[in-house]
């Protein structure tokens, strides 16, 4: 069970100004992103992660934790945002500027899920950690009884210290010590961010199917790689892993092929067998969970030639094409300009940022694109950086 409040040791809270100097993006506590609408009501990280999303934030040399408010405060922010929906919309802890189960952040996170879970709130809640999980911390996991909870453990396997100086046997043991003890959560092995030439050898791949043994699902990704990274890596003399930079997450085509040849091969008579593997973060908690895809990737067939057939039919079960007319009418109440689009694989929008094209996604639990971004075949809305064609090769 979690502590009660007054015997926990909870973090110092950074004074109005402090927060007036970080960067406002930093400041504002609730950020929806694709897999959620992200709590991140505390800051600062010691871990050092060379690739950490942190730079884009400019706090990258914030080592120790700070809140910026209560958690209590963090909660009645998140329920009460305008896009916020209770037993509907994805929920994400901590998952921008610290490690959510560092000693000193996790009572945070426990009293956060304690909170919602007492609403009797049926959300998915995501969290993200490299760091070290006890049989401690697995027993209060499992107290939270309305919650979907999932934990995401990171392991990349990348042995360079000078790009991530947390050794990759912590995130390994954790794996499986939440897995072993699992009863109400679910655990998904997050193998990220895979670099063509750094960690995506035939070892570092058998390493992550015998993890894959160890949770309920595995997703894998490419590195995510902005001119704020990229500056980094350069200032510190860091091995380039691309020429160039993109704002999205680059998966190579070749890289991706080499993954996907080696879990080919545990399906023939004698080859090493492999968990169940997806493409993106929900496919993964969804099928730890036993529900369909919220994000209605479904639309995306190409995406899904990897997935277990049981979970291929309950998400075409569960996928329906809205009506353009309540399409339209919820778009243009956020903002929309130009034609909206309903098609087979998504609703196609324009003048909406991000936040409001994921409100739509997951309240129609259909694929929402920016026309102006458009994601093409079989790169699976990734940089176009190591495919051949800009299309991602032929269109179907």
């Amino acid at each position: 069970m979690t502590a009660p409040v007054a015997a926990r040791r909870l973090l110092p809270l950074l004074t109005p100004a402090q927060i007036a100097e970080l960067k406002p993006e930093l400041a504002d506590v609730i950020e929806y992103r694709k897999s959620g609408l992200s709590v991140n009501h505390i800051v600062g990280c010691p871990l050092e992660c060379g690739y950490c999303v942190r730079h884009l934030f400019d706090n990258f040399g914030m080592k120790t934790p700070r809140r910026l408010m209560s958690d209590e405060d963090a909660v009645k922010q998140l329920v009460d945002h305008q896009y916020f929906r209770p037993h509907k919309t994805p929920i994400q802890l901590l998952n921008r500027a610290t490690d959510p189960m560092l000693p000193v952040v996790k009572p945070h996170v426990f009293r956060v899920l304690q909170l919602l879970d007492d609403q009797g709130l049926t959300n998915h809640v995501l969290i993200i950690t490299r760091w070290r999980v006890d049989a401690e911390d697995c027993a209060v996991l499992n107290t939270f009884k309305n919650l979907r909870l999932t934990v995401l453990v990171t392991h990349s396997g990348i042995d360079d210290p000078a790009i991530e100086p947390v050794n990759s046997t912590y995130a390994a043991d954790s794996l499986r010590m939440l897995h072993e003890h699992a009863e109400r959560y679910r655990v998904v092995n997050y193998w990220r961010p895979i670099v063509p030439g750094l960690n995506d050898s035939d070892e570092h791949i058998e390493r992550a199917r015998e993890l894959s043994l160890h949770a309920h699902a595995t997703v894998f990704t490419g590195l995510f790689f902005r001119k704020e990274i990229a500056a980094y890596y350069e200032a510190h003399g860091l091995p380039m892993p691309y020429e160039d930079t993109a704002r999205r997450k680059i998966m190579p085509e070749l890289a991706e092929q080499r993954i996907l040849d080696t879990f080919d091969a545990s399906r023939l008579p004698g080859g090493l067998p492999w968990g169940a593997l997806f493409r993106k973060t929900s496919c993964g908690v969804a099928y730890a969970h036993g529900e369909a895809d919220y994000n209605g990737h479904f639309g995306v067939r190409e995406l899904c030639n990897i997935c277990p057939p049981e979970q291929i039919a309950l998400c075409q079960k569960a996928w329906n094409k809205p009506e353009l007319a309540d399409v339209e009418r919820a778009a243009r109440a956020l903002g929309a300009v130009g034609a909206v689009e309903v098609n087979d694989r998504a609703i196609v929008v324009e003048g909406l940022d991000e936040p409001p094209r994921y409100f739509l996604q997951h309240g129609f639990g259909f694929q929402c694109h920016a026309r102006e971004h458009p994601h093409l075949y079989r790169q699976h809305g990734r940089a176009p950086i190591g495919w051949e064609a800009e299309n991602g090769t032929d269109t179907p």
